[in-house]
């Protein structure tokens, strides 16, 4: 069954907005109002943060340049000196935004860098999210200009140049605050678009949330919102083996990402974890380990009695493994068995050569757990990375977490969250292995596969979050218990 997801952490693309601007209009709201309550926002937000001081108003020739006509307006009544700046001429402008236009009182200047001169602030209103081209002539001069100049620039909807649908920059510069509106875009989240925004504020301007309803959106801010109640805790009169039992493949001589992600299973809630180990790594594994149960393997047929304990809800292979056959062999084994299955890290490069045997071997929940480097050995690299995500997931029946400091995480089904709490300390080695065995310890205790990525991922970066700088994978375990304590508070 799909989960049902929080509405207020939808993120809409170009042609979802303004399908909700059309049922609003629709239902009886005028688009003069819509983007008078639009610039009233801008206004609003520049108030609350700095001393009356010059601005000037870079204004373009659709709807973001209206929004930024009522902002200026609002501002001058408010006793701020203000400047427009116009992108093309007063003539040329049509509809609401000729509206707005009108009620300025002031000059109305043409785009140029000049036009900064004397300013304290620079307001972005240019192009918003429907611009689907690189910025240039007067528009990317004068915005050069403003980002040379070091002055604080606000954003309206999203910095000019700046693909509301993917995060690509084309010659946007950098703001520090953007003011949307209704919904964040996923432009706001995904690199580089989210180093450009600054602080995101959405504002409301009036559109009826229960538009969403007949938009359907189908990708969504990772926010615990949309899984929290799904998280599993713990209760009374379970007991360890109630709780899941979660089983890692593991490696040598490499040992000590199987131990991170085992250490991690047990932290997200796994009443046993136990790692499969060669017979000859047993003395380093035991030695390092208290609480996680150590399994010798000493040849196929031990493998595959394992595997048929009924009693392993979870399975994990790939961080320590090594790019090997037996890799291999192991990973379609436990895919084999359809339970929940983590495919990690050396388990996916040893399907490079042939990824349709992986995506025929999948028949149960399964999470594939790529970085980059890993996802281009197996899925088509072109395109965004939303919609790359999301064909992969398609193309393999599984749930992709394709890593970053943006991870996106996409359902077979086309939903997708964007993740956008990992801080810069998680780039250490071994944090994707915690990450794994995070999201393994949440799949053996039956929690459902695309919610469990997500928030497997959050709880990794509200984790590096608690900790600060100087941050080793190692910390990030110890680091999940006053996370679900605040969640489960």
């Amino acid at each position: 069954m799909k989960a049902v997801m929080n509405l207020q952490t939808a993120l809409l693309n170009v042609r979802q907005m303004g399908e909700a601007d059309r049922l609003t209009m629709a239902a009886g709201t005028p688009t003069n109002e819509l983007m008078e309550s639009a610039g009233e926002a801008v206004a609003r937000e520049i108030v609350r943060r700095w001393p009356v001081c010059p601005v000037t108003v870079l204004c373009g020739p659709g709807n973001n340049g209206g929004d930024g006509f009522v902002a200026s307006r609002l501002l001058a009544e408010a006793g701020w000196p203000v400047r427009i700046a116009l992108l093309g001429s007063r003539d040329q402008l049509e509809g609401p935004a000729c509206h707005h236009a009108k009620r300025w009182p002031g000059d109305v200047e043409p785009m140029a860098p000049a036009v900064l001169d004397g300013a304290v602030l620079v307001v972005d209103a240019i192009f918003g999210a429907g611009l689907c081209r690189a910025l240039e002539g007067p528009a990317r001069e004068t915005l050069t200009a403003a980002s040379y100049s070091g002055r604080p620039i606000i954003a309206v909807d999203v910095p000019s140049g700046l693909m509301a649908n993917t995060g690509e920059a084309l010659s946007a510069v950098e703001a520090v605050l953007t003011v949307t509106f209704f919904r964040k875009k996923p432009g706001h989240l995904l690199l580089p678009g989210r180093l450009l925004c600054g602080e995101v504020v959405v504002a409301d301007i009036g559109i009826p949330a229960s538009v969403l309803e007949q938009i359907g959106p189908d990708t969504f801010e990772n926010d615990p919102r949309n899984w929290v109640s799904d998280l599993p805790r713990p209760h009374d009169g379970g007991n360890k083996y109630t709780r899941g039992h979660a089983l890692i493949s593991g490696g040598y001589p490499m040992t000590g990402a199987a131990r991170m992600a085992a250490r991690a299973a047990a932290r997200a809630g796994a009443g046993l974890t136990t790692i499969a180990v060669p017979e000859v790594a047993l003395p380093v594994y035991a030695a390092a380990l208290n609480s996680i149960m150590v399994h010798p393997i000493a040849t196929p047929e031990d493998y595959a009695r394992l595997l048929s304990d009924r009693r392993i809800s979870a399975f994990l292979i790939g961080p320590g493994a090594g790019a090997s056959d037996e890799t291999r062999a192991r990973a379609l084994a436990m895919l084999a068995t359809g339970r929940p299955t983590v495919i990690d890290a050396d388990a996916i490069t040893v399907f490079q050569g042939d990824p349709s045997v992986l995506d025929h071997a999948i028949i149960g929940p399964c999470v594939l757990t790529p970085h980059d480097g890993e996802f281009h050995r197996i899925f088509d690299a072109s395109g965004d990375k939303l919609t790359r995500t999301r064909m992969a997931a398609r193309r393999c029946g599984a749930i992709i977490v394709l890593k970053g400091t943006d991870t996106v995480i996409a359902a077979p089904d086309g939903r997708a969250f964007i993740n956008a709490n990992a801080p810069a300390t998680l780039a250490t080695a071994g944090s994707g292995d915690v990450l794994s065995g995070i999201l393994l310890g949440l799949l053996s205790q039956g929690m459902e596969a695309f919610l469990a990525a997500a928030a497997a991922v959050w709880l990794h970066g509200a984790a590096a979050n608690e900790f600060g700088p100087g941050l080793i994978a190692e910390d990030l375990p110890d680091l999940l218990p006053r996370v679900f304590r605040r969640l489960y508070g």
